[in-house]
């Protein structure tokens, strides 16, 4: 079958998490990616966090499936006369440069207009192009620094904590390829392409909404709610059979209080008023703590969860980042695959999380550094293969 984005052209220049992250979920979709990197190494997650010396690290082909790698040396002017060609070619340049290196280079966003009118320019940027911050730095922590997450998250007496869900990153990532779809659809019924920025710290409060109707509507300040919810009431509880350290979220708010006592064989409390609504319950979270335990703490996270669950209660065992990449239904969804990789070895992925049944997802290896440049630019920009060995010695391409 077709894939969904068969056909479209992105050159990706980006790097670390927030770009190749959004470049590769749109390669899932099937969109022709080509990963373009310098010739002093390439991107360093290719290294950074490495288990295997000589081997691209997990940092690295975690978040570039599905793309081809290409090497061009854009301080070189062959290099650049190399690069302004691939702008003839793609539809979409991507980067996520510091702000002002596209410029510097030559092939800022007037320039790639200038070369391609019907070329879309996504940048992703710390705190974008322009305000008072824009020519600040960013990286996932502090991004949730300033979007307000950081703040959001922990308990009431302690530091704040991060998320370590990458929402600064790969939520930037999601943001930019929406970006770039709707600037797509955009150039179908206009054909001018466009330039589009998305800050990481606008991401993040994008993300935060929920948390920030407090301070809408009420005005009040948000307080770090840890492990109880943000209306106080307890939502994790202990798991301990055969001397386990295990949990189970359980929401216990509004109706599902009583389904909760009726599964955990505690019906005669349905009605109480000591704990018969949300304040009530907050108010007595630590006896409320200690009604649910008591029942948890017999049972492993996955009995309590499927207890629960089938009587129409919102929970979830609490899954280490271990067992996600053993959980039997995330495999079943083909959110954890086998990927076939002849240099590397087979290896585990995480696979993709849109499901299309006309445009079905195949994960493939993530390139080797600079494994498609002769290839790329032999058969896309006519370059002779006489050349190659110059283009090398001269440091144009690696």
């Amino acid at each position: 079958m077709d894939k969904a984005l068969a056909g479209v052209k992105i050159l990706d220049m980006s790097r670390v998490q927030a770009g190749p992250s959004c470049a590769q979920l749109l390669a899932f979709l099937g969109a022709d990616v080509i990963k373009l990197e310098d010739t002093a190494g390439g991107d360093n997650t290719r290294w950074e966090q490495a288990h295997i010396d000589g081997i691209d690290s997990v940092y690295y082909t975690i978040f570039n499936n599905n793309k081809r790698a290409l090497t061009l040396n854009l301080k070189n002017e062959r290099g650049k006369q190399l690069f302004e060609k691939l702008v003839l070619w793609a539809d979409v340049v991507l980067e996520n440069f510091s702000k002002g290196v596209m410029e510097r280079l030559g092939i800022g966003y007037a320039r790639l207009n200038e070369l391609n009118p019907r070329v879309i320019h996504a940048s992703i940027k710390g705190f974008g192009e322009y305000g008072p911050w824009s020519e600040y730095r960013s990286f996932e922590l502090a991004a949730q620094a300033t979007g307000g997450a950081l703040a959001s998250n922990g308990y009431p007496d302690r530091p704040p904590l991060a998320s370590p869900i990458g929402a600064g990153d790969s939520g930037t990532g999601l943001h930019t390829a929406i970006g770039i779809l709707a600037a797509l659809r955009h150039r179908d019924s206009s054909g001018e392409g466009q330039h589009l920025e998305v800050s990481m710290q606008d991401g993040i409060v994008n993300l935060l909404r929920y948390r920030l109707i407090r301070s809408l509507s009420l005005g009040a300040p948000n307080i770090r709610p840890g492990d109880r919810g943000g209306s106080g009431i307890p939502m994790v509880f202990p798991c301990h059979p055969g001397g386990s350290d295990d949990y189970v979220m359980i929401h216990i708010a509004g109706a599902l209080w009583e389904t909760v006592l009726a599964v955990i064989g505690r019906a005669d409390l349905i009605g109480d008023e000591s704990y018969s609504t949300d304040a009530a319950r907050s108010e007595r979270s630590d006896e409320v703590l200690a009604i649910i335990s008591e029942w948890s703490s017999g049972r492993d996270k996955y009995e309590a969860m499927q207890a629960l669950a089938a009587a129409g209660v919102w929970c979830g065992a609490v899954i280490s980042p271990e067992e996600v990449l053993s959980n039997e239904h995330l495999a079943a969804r083909e959110m954890i695959v086998d990927v076939n990789d002849p240099a590397r070895g087979n290896y585990q992925m995480i696979g993709c999380p849109i499901k299309l049944d006309k445009s079905p997802v195949e994960v493939t290896p993530a390139p080797l550094y600079s494994e498609h440049t002769d290839d790329i630019l032999t058969n896309l920009l006519d370059v002779s293969p006489n050349e190659l060995p110059t283009l090398r010695k001269q440091g144009v391409i690696v």
